[in-house]
């Protein structure tokens, strides 16, 4: 049952929490759209269109990312002001603990952390879908033109690509080869002057391609000639080109067979996804702790005030996103586990925690 105190704290933890996502969502979307109103008007897109399609998916994204930061502001924010107005004082002279105050805190940023888990790992990722393709095809458009050189990849098991030129505007490779294997032995490969997307499903046309079988008797070669040829496999244009932001459009429920299918077809570089499943974890749980880092800090009515406990929240929570980069750098670049680079900054802020909650007023 929650008392008259877990009633009053947690109703002013949220309602504060709500009054700094409007404030600061209000000011990302003023910011982004003074950057971005030329191309607004340039592809003469409809108000409506623009919130619907990219601002509200916009600051849902932002808020993805900024929501321990908005905890941590939140909670120093109010608990500051009952410091002040000696309403800290009042209770724990009342007889409550300050282990039993701060349970009112664990609760309201529970709530939130739960709510952020929820949309970290399935809201988000859908909206940023909608998001990012609307800014692919009207504010940066030209992030979309140009070459891949040099992609090696399985498609299936035993059948490997290699392709040195792709053209993602116009879905065509130049020097294209695909290898079949029985086992360790080379079967056959395929060698095209060009290969042309057709469209779904998987079809391509190759054009000057010559086929190499292998067998028992030797090497048979078949040329083409400046003929082509409509074959179909297991690859798309998508499979070629991914945006930095992909990992930011997948759910989690499809983001694991993601990143196991990056494995197998052999790209190499799923660290980046990896990293990502984990923080939509992470970031709910960092919730937690500068909730409690907020507690402790805010609680001790100090001279300065308000003014004091922010400026020190700031520091905190910039100190925290410095660590959370650098340690994920060193996972992207093999020196760390992709668990380790995600969860160091929370381990050690964790401690820092428990610290300041001993150290308290009490």
């Amino acid at each position: 049952m929650l008392k008259i105190l877990d009633r009053y704290i947690i109703k002013k933890f949220l309602s504060s929490f709500l009054f700094v996502i409007l404030i600061f969502s209000m000011i990302a979307v003023i910011i982004d759209f003074s950057q971005n109103v030329e191309e607004f008007i340039d592809e003469k897109l409809p108000a409506g269109r623009v919130a619907k399609e990219y601002y509200l998916n916009f600051v849902i994204f932002i808020n993805g990312l900024l929501w321990p930061l908005f905890a941590l502001i939140s909670v120093i924010f109010f608990t500051s002001r009952m410091a002040y107005n000696s309403e800290i004082i009042s209770i724990l002279n009342a007889g409550v603990s300050f282990r039993r105050f701060i349970r009112p805190y664990l609760i309201g940023g529970g709530i939130i952390a739960l709510v952020h888990l929820i949309l970290n790992h399935f809201v988000i990722p859908i909206s940023n879908e909608t998001r990012l393709d609307f800014f692919h095809s009207y504010i940066m458009k030209e992030s979309d033109k140009g070459s891949t050189r040099d992609v090696h990849m399985f498609i299936e098991p035993q059948t490997k690509i290699y392709v040195r030129d792709y053209f993602k505007r116009d879905s065509f490779a130049r020097n294209f080869r695909i290898e079949t294997f029985e086992g360790s032995r080379l079967k056959s490969f395929i060698e095209a002057e060009e290969i042309r997307w057709l469209g779904r499903p998987n079809k391509w046309q190759m054009s000057n391609y010559e086929i190499h079988e292998f067998d028992s008797l030797g090497e048979k070669i078949f040329v083409s000639g400046k003929s082509t040829l409509d074959t179909a496999f297991r690859l798309t244009p998508e499979d070629f080109v991914r945006y930095d932001a992909t990992r930011e459009m997948i759910p989690s429920n499809r983001l694991s067979d993601f990143i196991e299918e990056e494995r197998l077809r052999g790209i190499g570089n799923t660290k980046i996804y990896e990293i990502e499943l984990y923080r939509r974890t992470a970031d709910p749980f960092t919730i937690i702790i500068v909730t409690l880092i907020g507690v402790a800090v805010a609680s001790r009515k100090v001279r300065g005030g308000m003014g004091l406990h922010l400026a020190l929240g700031v520091v905190l929570g910039a100190v925290f996103i410095f660590l959370s980069k650098f340690s994920i750098t060193f996972a992207t670049n093999e020196a760390l586990s992709a668990f380790m680079g995600v969860w160091i900054p929370n381990m050690i802020f964790s401690v820092v925690a428990l610290v300041l909650i001993l150290k308290a007023q009490k």
